[in-house]
């Protein structure tokens, strides 16, 4: 079998994987095999196109695989929403387990979940965020 048609099922099967997975792994091979593919009608060592395919794609996969990365990955935008946990605050209606309820942190009024019941008046600090309740606990009296 010639060569090219070896390095030419590699390339495919590699965009194949690459498509599927979609983890910025296989690109790079991907584009060491097209320069090993390229070497493949010059040279006709099996052994030098497979070093220039393992070296060239680790080569290219260190030095822009983060780069790349980072433009890619979104960034998680912050909101002030976050400062609250851990912030303490007043029930100011009744949270039980199966009810939604309200309570005051840092002068406002959220809505709130609890695994316990937690009546109005009693403190309570809040422990996260489950889409827009405050998640708390019975704080300290």
């Amino acid at each position: 079998m010639e060569m090219w048609i070896l390095w030419l099922i590699i390339i495919i099967l590699l965009t194949i994987l690459e498509v599927i997975t979609i983890n910025l792994v296989s690109v790079w091979f991907i584009a060491s095999g097209l320069v090993s593919l390229f070497i493949s009608f010059f040279i006709d060592s099996f052994y030098i196109q497979f070093a220039v395919f393992v070296c060239l794609g680790l080569i290219l996969m260190l030095l822009t695989r983060p780069i790349l990365v980072k433009k890619i990955t979104r960034k998680n935008v912050k909101t002030n929403i976050d400062r609250v946990i851990g912030m303490e605050g007043v029930v100011t209606e009744e949270i039980t387990r199966f009810k939604i309820g309200e309570v005051k942190v840092d002068g406002k009024r959220w809505s709130a979940i609890s695994d316990t019941k937690i009546t109005e008046g009693s403190h309570i600090i809040v422990e996260g965020i489950e889409g827009v309740k405050l998640v708390v606990r019975k704080g300290e009296e």
